[in-house]
């Protein structure tokens, strides 16, 4: 959070302070709630308990964790309602960073700056660590603290299930661990990290919604705009493996090239992929700028993220 409040602050020709205290302030709210869901435990079970948390307070940006607030804010969520999705949220999250780093996956050493979590702990203990927060993501959003509807409940379990599953986030990790294998077109890429990327974004922007019991009409807009914010995330993610190193970005960097997978940069060059993520942060920004007056940081976002370094 430090680190993009900092890129913030190069942008002069930009006030993100707004934008940068709203971040800094989810940080500090959902890291509360965390903290109270995944509190100590004592016995022979503990050490998955201590990976589950070393692996979420390991100092992650906490982007999917702001659109779930700041989309609950557009149809005046309870607070701490939209906490709870938004904990449940980054713990899913966090689950699929855990497994994707598992040496049978992308064996990534540094995560955020730190030993990942199979490094840290163990290889099965990080396996055991990721499921338990897969699980406990489904464990937040079923209990009434999240909403006293249960079919508001159920709504959002569902839509977490689909975006997290074979057809959202898992689907697109399967195509991504295949691309090696055979030449991917660019419309195969924007597929792939729709699904293994963009879907969760879709899940944030869409909570809040679902939350208030919006119309179809807002959750369709939201969508879109988390397309969007899908694409820029990672075009700038497949930048920075290209152009910063370790020490800014916190994690490993060159191994899409090494490992020949297909992303943005290797398709479309550096500055095309840059010129892209651009165009998509604009479009973003016009398609919430109806909720300006409520949540302009909504529309700040995707141009901060053009710039991020980290």
């Amino acid at each position: 959070m430090k680190k993009l409040q900092q890129d913030a602050a190069k942008r002069a020709d930009v006030d993100f302070s707004r934008l940068s205290d709203a971040l800094a302030g989810t940080t500090r709210a959902v890291d509360a709630e965390l903290d109270g869901i995944l509190s100590a435990a004592e016995g022979p079970h503990a050490r998955v308990l201590e990976a589950m948390r070393y692996a979420t307070f390991a100092g992650g940006k906490r982007l999917r964790p702001f659109l779930v607030l700041t989309s609950s804010r557009l149809f005046g969520v309870d607070l701490a309602n939209a906490r709870r999705v938004a904990a449940s949220l980054e713990v899913m999250h966090t689950y699929s960073l855990v497994h994707d780093d598992l040496p049978c996956m992308d064996n990534d050493d540094l995560r955020r700056g730190r030993p990942t979590t199979h490094i840290a702990f163990d290889e099965m203990t990080a396996v055991l660590a990721g499921d338990a927060l897969l699980t406990l993501a489904f464990e937040i959003l079923a209990d009434e603290k999240t909403h006293a509807s249960a079919e508001v409940r159920c709504r959002l379990i569902a839509r977490l299930a689909e975006a997290a599953g074979r057809h959202g986030m898992i689907g697109g990790q399967m195509m991504d661990m295949l691309a090696p294998q055979r030449k991917l077109s660019g419309d195969e890429v924007v597929h792939l990290q729709q699904l293994k990327t963009g879907q969760l974004f879709e899940f944030a922007c869409e909570a809040g919604a679902i939350l208030g019991g919006a119309p179809e009409e807002d959750r369709a807009r939201l969508r879109d705009y988390a397309r969007d914010m899908g694409l820029i995330f990672q075009i700038t993610d497949d930048l920075l493996d290209v152009t910063s190193s370790a020490d800014k970005t916190g994690k490993s960097v060159g191994k899409d090239s090494a490992q020949g997978k297909a992303t943005f940069v290797s398709i479309f060059g550096v500055s095309r992929a840059r010129e892209e993520a651009k165009k998509l942060a604009r479009r973003a920004a016009g398609t919430v700028a109806p909720y300006g007056n409520v949540a302009p940081e909504l529309s700040e976002l995707p141009l901060f993220l053009i710039d991020r370094e980290s």
